[in-house]
């Protein structure tokens, strides 16, 4: 099935759940007094951060996430130019 969507509204549903994205990592890293993915993601697999598996996993998962809708954002704004 395809859609067509006004560019200037895929834009803004990106951004939107981009922020989001950002917003959810935020809140996890606070939790967890973390300040990045990366450390947290370490720290959680050397067992420095005990029962925080299923935020790590959380957290992986929309830096993936967040990674796709990013290269969707720059095609967007791609072909906007």
């Amino acid at each position: 099935m395809s859609v067509q969507l006004d560019s200037n509204l895929a834009e803004d549903l990106v951004k939107f759940k981009l922020k989001s994205i950002q917003d959810t990592i935020k809140a996890i890293l606070v939790k967890w007094n973390q300040s990045n993915t990366d450390d947290f993601i370490q720290r959680t697999r050397t067992g420095e951060l005990p029962n925080a598996e299923p935020d790590s996993i959380i957290i992986r998962q929309l830096v993936t996430d967040f990674d796709r809708l990013d290269k969707v954002l720059k095609q967007i704004k791609a072909k906007d130019s």
